[in-house]
């Protein structure tokens, strides 16, 4: 085969390289040269000789006889060729053959005229008049021309007629060229007569194609320049214009539009192209439309109308079997008679033949053929529809391809037709029937496509475009609440063909102004369903947006434009029956990114489809209302109105649980949480970080509450896992998985209670609580054991797992019954049912009906009331039982509190608002269902100590629920206060109040062990004075979230606090300040300082001065003539004098059960107001210090303890910024009542006219220049440690005393060795300090050693004792010392009966009385 290809290829180049001319000259090579083509005659043909080679050369081949004659006939040829005239004589021919010859074919072919009997005529007419026989050929196409009908008759006759096709294929271009003038027009039927050719093969596509006009390359740039233009057009749309330079561009538009009037060039092409589609030839059509740009020959309308009849004719027969809707009938179109036209379809399978490609062509323009739209629609609908319903995975995968295929035709076809549509409701219905059979993910593909893409590929679109962004504007500049009607329409019209160009620009708008939000969604309504699914789009892609920032400039707030669109999104999902699962899925997604922000839409929509809000700015009736039932919490416990919220709220529930997104967003949230904090807030503000927070915490919150009330038990049971599960697998923290698992165990207790009354019939109250404790028993004893792993083994031995659970699986619902909130329901419904009565221009159809829904809600409130009721005794029933095994005595009182506080009350107190009251109610209900174990004093002591940590680590939101717990705590506590009865009756008997702890448990027999109402009012006293100093620690920080914070809790807690004067002056001093310093810095902190320091000065009038809040010492002269020689006792006979002695000493005698008691609350208070500043200064200073100062100081024990007393205020000089103004006085009282005690000379009355004294002293110092002693001069303390509680009783006292609660009065309890080694000095500096700074409790002490023997006691009077006060007389006095050994015996007599009683009622367990106390050193008067 090589050999056969070379010599030819070698042949063919002779002519270049003149081989055969060079060896003419040499005879050698001319022989050589005849060798070599001799030898290739074998390979190469002759004709390929023949024609190359010379005649010469030929000639000696031999392949020609002579070279002479072989020229000769050469040059014959070429001039009948090319020079010769091929016509015939025209002189010859006949006119009479022509007339004929048109006669012949123009009769009635209806008969039983044939094209082969024609044929033979006009071979005879020929032939008899001469006729040429290409002008015959032109004659017979002018007739088929005329009777383009008769195309039957025609191509045969002119098959049968033609030799060569290349005759014909000219003749039909001359025609062509003809009509290629200036001004003419190509006649349709010569179209058709060239389709008719080119479908039978008759002529060649390729030799026709040439005689054409335009040319391609024209066709290409007219393209190009209608691209420019719409895009020019659309530019001029969007460009702000000055209305002159107005008039002048419409001056041009409308002089470029006249001369676009007049009549375009013939494109023949086109008309050809044309032709074809209506006889069928989609070939030869679809190869004519390859060599032009993209949807440029449909955009004329006559071929695309062509087009759209031809898909109507091929899909007619699938259209008739699968899309017909029932009930539907229609007319069947004329079918081809061609053969040569595509088939028709059958089953979906052949779609993807033919159809699809010429839908592909069509693009944009099916347009024009709406019925057309519709059927390929309700194929596709049909197909979806089988597609969803096949179950054979062999068979789905083979329909994968063709699902492929109408989603390309959907978006590249579909869309793009509906955006040419001028307002089609209906199609876009039709449409939406078709889409929503398809994932949202599907959707949105297409959605993206049609808005970013679509629009830029056509110049019709670009021009649409423009055109709907203008329109908009118009609209959207007219819109306002009064025209929302006429103005919605006029967005419903708009949106039908183009929504996303319109929800995009309308969403710009929102971003910007806010208030177009509400006439914006009313206007909607007027919107199809294809719209509302390409609005959520729209709002997802609007908030997804990478080019726009969701903070603020300042980085520390969210910005305006996505709290709009939040907004937006609620109002919108709500009113109009829109999808949510890509919303929730958009969510989700960015939850899952690490990112927060987006919940606020979460938030929006869940609060306005469902009707859930959460906010802490709720009112006290409202709060009341939430711990209700449903109906309440519906009827009073929201601000907005959320009737109507049924089905928006089943679309919510419906699309999480189809999409099961309901526990992956809870799971989420609750893991972001913390997320916020550690991973997304990093390089935050702090200020925004604390909103995120908030945002995820109550979103959690918001959607917890939505699923617990929406979702069926099964369905809830089903999706939430245990709480094991949720803390150790899912890491959830503690406070939200219980949140989250709640509903559950309460939806578990009740079905299993109905199924033990259902399954034991009885109607007693009793049966029924055992049954619902059964059922509680059942419930939670899996729970019980699940939550022991949550803790350490270390946490179980002071509360009990049975405890914890308890705690945190009830709610408000559970404890209490909120009566006035029914009972002020209820009488709104009552007034509204007579004012309707009452109203006469209501109509009477609608009286009765509003009538009916009121009665219908007032009966559903008092039977829920009845229902709560009931189920608030039985959990009531079931706490009294369990509470025995509730708290374990291992360890001390103190531990098991911080326990609670820590791992309950402090988590869910700042959960939420409801949680809040919660913990408080639970403190009071634990307490009053006199708990073992539990101390109430020291749990309420804990709570108000220092606030400062807490207050400090809370979000704002946090800080408001911590203000509302506070608050309510200190409800309770205010309420005690202010009524002795009511102390008595709710807290006198109860082991809470309890100041003396034994193992054996609660004695209510012995009053003793209790804590009076005024040593109450003395420690509710000091809780006030505690909050203050931390709320003024906080304000002085200078920290935003410290004063933000303890301002937010402030004023939650304005009800109760401040109540003392001096309190809320000092508070107010330092908010006024606040005030002054934030004004121009943080206006944030400015607006709630000066909210607060507002509220505060209306509560002026009802706070009270400090001796009015609790007992205060009143400073008054003490005579002591009774007991010693002086001016007080002349003229007073012995006798009165002893009379008086011997009744002090009975009254001492009985009371000294009391006295023990107060002894030790003595202890108790001194111990608590110790301050932490003098415990800094006594770890500081050393052994060396210590010897120091004994030397320096004195040899005497008194002098000893004035230097370190000395030492000490020295110390807290140095250190004034930080302590309190008041504690500075009581220190220099204390030194003065120590040298008045140390001396032995002076009485209590001295002491008190040496206080007086020093008062003066001071206020004139403070008239010299320094500041008095006032309110305002409070400095904030220093933060004491957890540790130094249980540390204060040491040192200054002979014995470890803890606050409210330290075992040092039990047996066993082993004595420092401070308490062998006490001076005098200190036991008087010490119960001088505790009459001083600790709210003045009247206890008589002695502190004894072994060298010193000393009786001091307090001036003033005990509440409910005697009006005179009992002084004492000096160590050396001998009728003090008979008076105390009359006291001592009789004390003691009482004390063996004490402990007497005490031996029985304490299982063999001594209690100290005063006998234990004398052998520690104390001696009680």
């Amino acid at each position: 085969m090589a050999a056969s290809v070379l010599p030819a290829d070698w042949i063919k180049n002779w002519e270049k390289s003149d081989i055969e001319t060079g060896s003419l000259e040499e005879k050698h090579k001319r022989d050589h040269f005849t060798q070599l083509v001799g030898a290739c005659l074998f390979c190469v043909p002759d004709a390929v000789l023949k024609e190359r080679l010379d005649p010469e050369t030929l000639e000696s081949l031999g392949l020609i006889k002579q070279a002479l004659q072989f020229n000769q006939k050469i040059v014959k040829i070429k001039t009948k060729l090319f020079y010769k005239q091929q016509k015939f004589n025209l002189l010859r021919e006949e006119n009479e053959g022509y007339a004929k010859l048109v006669t012949e074919l123009g009769q009635d072919l209806t008969g039983n005229v044939t094209s082969h009997l024609v044929l033979e005529s006009i071979k005879s007419l020929i032939g008899c008049f001469n006729l040429d026989p290409n002008r015959v050929l032109d004659i017979i196409l002018e007739v088929y021309e005329c009777r383009s009908d008769q195309d039957e008759f025609f191509i045969p006759l002119i098959k049968s007629y033609m030799c060569e096709h290349q005759t014909l294929c000219h003749i039909l271009g001359f025609k062509f060229k003809f009509h290629q003038e200036p001004n003419g027009e190509t006649p349709s039927s010569l179209y058709h007569v060239a389709a008719a050719l080119l479908q039978h093969n008759l002529i060649a596509l390729e030799d026709l194609y040439v005689h054409l006009l335009p040319q391609d390359s024209t066709i290409v740039e007219e393209h190009k320049r209608e691209i420019l233009e719409a895009k020019q057009i659309a530019r001029k749309l969007t460009m702000v214009v000055v209305p002159s330079e107005k008039t002048d561009d419409k001056e041009k538009d409308k002089e470029k539009e006249e001369e676009k009037s007049e009549k375009p060039p013939d494109n023949q092409k086109l008309g050809l192209l044309e032709a074809l589609l209506r006889i069928g030839d989609w070939q030869h059509a679809q190869s004519i439309m390859e060599q032009m740009p993209a949807y440029y020959a449909t955009s004329h309308k006559a071929i695309a109308i062509a087009l759209c009849q031809l898909l109507h004719l091929i899909v007619e027969p699938l259209y008739r079997r699968a899309g017909v809707p029932k009930g539907a009938k229609g007319s069947l179109p004329k079918p081809l008679w061609s053969r040569q036209a595509p088939p028709q379809v059958e089953t979906f399978e052949d779609l993807s033949k033919d159809v699809f490609t010429m839908l592909g062509y069509l693009g944009p323009h099916l347009s024009h053929d709406p019925i057309l739209f519709a059927k390929i629609v309700r194929l596709g609908k049909s197909f979806m529809k089988e597609y969803q319903s096949e179950s054979k995975q062999d068979a789905k995968d083979k329909m994968d391809s063709l699902l492929s295929c109408f989603l390309s035709i959907a978006d590249q076809v579909l869309l793009p037709s509906l955006t040419l549509m001028e307002c089609n409701a209906c199609m876009s219905e039709e449409l939406w029937g078709f889409f929503k059979l398809f994932p949202y993910q599907y959707r949105y593909r297409l959605y993206g496509q049609w808005k970013n893409e679509t629009y830029s590929n056509h110049p019709l679109l670009v021009k649409v475009k423009a055109q709907t962004v203008d329109r908009a504007k118009y609209i959207m500049k007219r819109l306002t609440k009064e025209n929302v009607k006429p103005s919605g329409r006029q967005i419903g019209k708009l949106s039908h063909s183009n929504p996303t160009i319109l929800f995009d620009y309308i969403l710009s708008q929102i971003q910007w102004y806010d208030n177009l939000i509400t006439p914006v969604v009313d206007s909607l309504k007027y919107l199809t369903s294809l719209n509302y699914d390409v609005l959520a789009y729209c709002i997802i892609e609007a908030l997804a947006n990478p080019e726009k920032e969701k903070m603020k400039h300042d980085d520390t707030t969210i910005s305006s434009w996505l709290q709009s669109l939040a907004s937006l999104c609620g109002a919108v999902f709500r009113k109009y029956p829109i999808e949510l699962a890509g919303l929730l899925q958009y969510v989700t997604n960015q939850l899952k990114a690490g990112k927060s922000f987006d919940l606020l839409i979460l938030k929006e929509v869940v609060q306005k489809m469902a009707g859930i809000e959460i906010t802490d700015e709720m009112t006290v009736e409202q709060l009341e209302a939430m711990t209700g039932g449903e109906q309440l919490k519906a009827e009073g416990g929201y601000f907005g109105q959320i009737r109507n919220t049924k089905k928006s709220s089943q679309r919510l529930k419906d699309s999480l649980l189809d999409h099961e997104l309901a526990l992956p967003l809870c799971l989420l949230m609750a893991q972001q949480r913390n997320g916020v904090v550690f991973s997304e807030g990093g390089e935050k503000h702090l200020k925004l970080v604390g909103k995120l927070y908030d945002q995820c915490h109550d979103t959690l919150v918001q959607f917890g509450v939505f699923l617990a009330s929406n979702l069926s038990t099964e369905d809830y049971i089903k999706r939430v896992p245990s709480v094991d599960i949720l803390c150790n697998q899912f890491h959830t923290p503690h406070d939200a998985a219980f949140f989250l698992s709640r509903p559950m165990y309460a939806h578990q207790i009740l079905s299993k209670y109905d199924e033990l009354k259902k399954a034991e019939k009885g109607n007693r109250q009793q049966q029924k609580v055992h049954k619902y404790i059964a059922a509680c028993e059942q419930v939670m004893a899996p729970v019980h054991e699940a939550v022991v792993s949550l803790h350490p083994p270390k946490v179980w031995d002071d509360i009990r797992p049975q405890f914890y659970a308890t705690f945190w699986s009830l709610t408000m619902y559970d404890l209490a019954v909120p009566q006035s909130a029914y009972d002020r329901e209820v009488n709104k419904l009552k007034t509204q049912i007579k004012a309707i009565d009452e109203n006469t221009e209501m109509p009477l159809n609608k009286k009765k009906k509003e009538k009916e829904r009121c009665t219908a809600l007032l009966d559903k409130l008092l039977e829920e009331e009845k229902k709560q009721l009931e189920h608030v005794q039985r959990v009531l029933q079931r706490l009294k039982l369990e509470k025995d095994n509730w708290l374990l005595a291992k360890s001390t009182k103190n531990e098991t509190i911080t326990k609670f506080l820590q791992l309950c009350l402090f988590p869910r107190c700042v959960f939420s608002a409801i949680d809040a009251v919660y913990c408080a109610r639970f403190v009071e209900l634990v307490h009053q269902q006199k708990t073992p174990n539990f101390c109430t004093l020291l749990c309420y002591d804990r709570v108000f100590s220092d606030i400062i940590y807490t207050v400090a680590s809370c979000t704002e939101n946090e800080s408001r629920r911590y203000g509302r717990f506070l608050c309510c705590m200190l409800e309770t506590v205010t309420r005690w206060h202010s009524d002795k009865t009511t102390y008595e009756k709710e807290c006198g008997n109860y082991p809470g109040f309890l100041t003396i702890f034994r193992a054996s448990g609660f004695d209510g027999g012995n009053k003793a062990d209790q804590l009076d109402y005024e040593n109450f009012r003395h420690v509710v006293h000091k809780w006030h004075y505690k909050l203050t100093k931390a709320s003024v620690h906080c304000l002085e920080t200078g920290e935003y979230t410290h004063i933000r914070n303890i301002l937010i809790v402030l004023t939650k807690i304005l009800p109760y606090y401040p109540k003392v004067l001096n309190l809320g002056q000092a508070l107010e001093c330092r908010v006024h300040k606040i005030c002054q310093e934030e004004k121009e810095k943080r206006p944030d902190l400015y607006a709630l300082a000066m909210g607060y320091s507002g509220q505060l000065k209306s509560r002026k009038v009802h706070m009270v001065p400090e001796n009015e809040f609790h007992y205060k010492e009143p400073v008054s002269s003490i005579n002591p003539g009774g007991l010693q020689n002086g001016p007080g006792n002349t003229g007073k006979p012995a006798a009165a004098a002893a009379s008086a002695t011997s009744k002090n000493e009975e009254g001492t005698a009985e009371d000294a059960g009391e006295k023990i008691k107060k002894i030790k609350m003595f202890l108790l208070l001194y111990s608590s107001t110790k301050g932490s500043k003098e415990k800094e200064d006594k770890e500081k200073s050393g052994k060396e210090k210590k010897e120091k100062k004994e030397k320096n100081s004195g040899s005497t024990p008194e002098a000893k303890a004035g230097g370190k007393e000395k030492q000490k205020e020295e110390k807290a000089g140095d250190n004034k910024e930080k302590t309190p103004k008041a504690d500075k006085d009581k220190r220099k009282d204390e030194k003065k009542d120590e040298k008045s005690k140390t001396d032995g000379k002076s009485t209590d009355k001295e002491s008190s006219k040496e206080r007086d004294v020093s008062k003066e002293g001071k206020q004139k110092e403070s008239s010299k220049g320094e500041k008095p002693p006032g309110p305002g001069s409070l400095k904030s303390p220093v933060p004491r440690a957890e540790g130094a509680e249980s540390e204060r009783g040491k040192g200054a006292l002979a014995w470890r005393v803890s606050v409210l609660g330290e075992a040092g009065w039990e047996e066993g309890v082993s004595e420092p060795e401070s308490a062998r080694s006490f001076s005098p000095a200190e036991a008087i500096r010490a119960t001088s300090a505790c009459r001083l700074t600790c709210a003045r409790v009247c206890v008589c002490v002695c502190v004894l050693s072994s060298s010193h023997r000393l009786l001091c006691s307090a001036p003033a009077p005990l509440a409910g004792s005697s009006k005179h006060s009992k002084s004492a007389s000096p160590p050396d006095s001998p009728r003090s010392n008979d008076k105390d050994n009359s006291k001592r015996s009789k004390s003691t007599s009482k004390d063996k009966t004490d402990l007497a009683k005490t031996d029985k009622t304490s299982g063999g367990k001594k209690v100290v009385g005063h006998a234990r106390l004398r052998r520690k050193g104390v001696a009680v008067v």
